[in-house]
């Protein structure tokens, strides 16, 4: 639910009624404290309590107590008509965190727009080595990836590992630059139903033998099956095609999970991962600089 959709309606009017109580509430309850001519007890009389040697005096607050109180509700209301604090009113100066953020973006944009370009114009594989730019992409990373890959950049389960050199769709500064513009989207369809509960269990049998592991299937069997529905994309060989984004299942490291458990569940389900797209939320120069950032990672 949207901030607007929260105050839209008859909620909005309950919030400018619980602000207006609130601030009228308090003018009231300092006017009826005030020093009241009816009342029976005078100035500097005691007003029949004490405590430990200490008595209580019928003394009336301080004017400049009680004004400093005035200024403060005065204030508040003032704030909240220049400011969005009447419920989804936009306030006289309309100001807005969006509006906000966006002056902070523009203004460090244009701080930091020519260190950018410089670094721009050099190849990723010269970046990958200077210290500043490390510094400054590892920022980028940290803002931007550091969600899903972890600060550490070593990934978790279904987050690939960045230090590793492990590359789904490529290693090279152009993939990894090319990967961060664009993004990627797993296409791991669910064979389940067309090999069988069987035919799972021989295809992850034949899976863990080319890591030199075993399973509860018949990896021979398996290998007939892989070559037939798993090889278009992993290759014969079944270490993988980058032009895919179909993982090298020859050397033991694995996105999901390598456990034989774990493997059936890939060939029954499938696996749609998704990398998203940063072009709408970096500049080309920033991504250049990240791209740098992550290159060095693992080289």
């Amino acid at each position: 639910m949207t901030g607007i959709d929260f105050t839209a309606g008859w909620v909005n009017g309950w919030i400018i009624t619980i602000v207006l109580i609130n601030l009228l509430g308090c003018l009231w309850l300092l006017w009826w404290t005030r020093k009241r001519p009816e009342d029976p007890i005078k100035d500097g009389e005691s007003m029949g309590h004490s405590f430990d040697g200490i008595e209580e005096l019928n003394n009336p607050l301080p004017h400049w107590w009680l004004n400093l109180f005035y200024f403060t509700i005065a204030f508040a209301l003032i704030y909240l008509t220049l400011y969005p604090g009447w419920g989804d009113a936009k306030g006289v100066l309309g100001w807005s965190s969006v509006g906000q953020w966006e002056t902070e973006v523009q203004k460090a944009d244009n701080r930091y727009n020519d260190f950018f370009e410089e670094y721009a114009a050099l190849p990723i594989e010269q970046l990958a080595q200077n210290e500043e730019v490390i510094k400054t992409g590892q920022r980028l990373f940290g803002n931007n990836c550091a969600i899903c890959h972890g600060s550490d950049a070593r990934g978790n389960v279904g987050y690939p590992n960045l230090t590793d050199g492990d590359w789904l769709y490529g290693g090279t500064p152009d993939k990894i630059k090319e990967t961060l513009t664009n993004g990627r989207g797993g296409m791991m369809p669910a064979l389940g139903a067309a090999l069988g509960e069987q035919g799972t269990k021989d295809v992850a049998a034949y899976v863990l033998s080319l890591s030199n592991r075993s399973g509860s299937g018949d990896a021979a069997a398996g290998k007939e099956k892989f070559d037939m529905m798993c090889a278009a994309c992993h290759g014969p060989d079944g270490k993988g095609n980058h032009m895919l984004g179909a993982p090298n299942l020859t050397d033991d490291v694995w996105l999901y999970g390598g456990t034989e458990d774990t493997i059936i569940e890939t060939l029954n389900n499938g696996r749609q991962g998704k990398m998203p797209a940063f072009k709408d939320q970096l500049s080309p120069e920033k991504i250049h600089v990240l791209a740098a950032y992550v290159y060095s990672l693992s080289n």
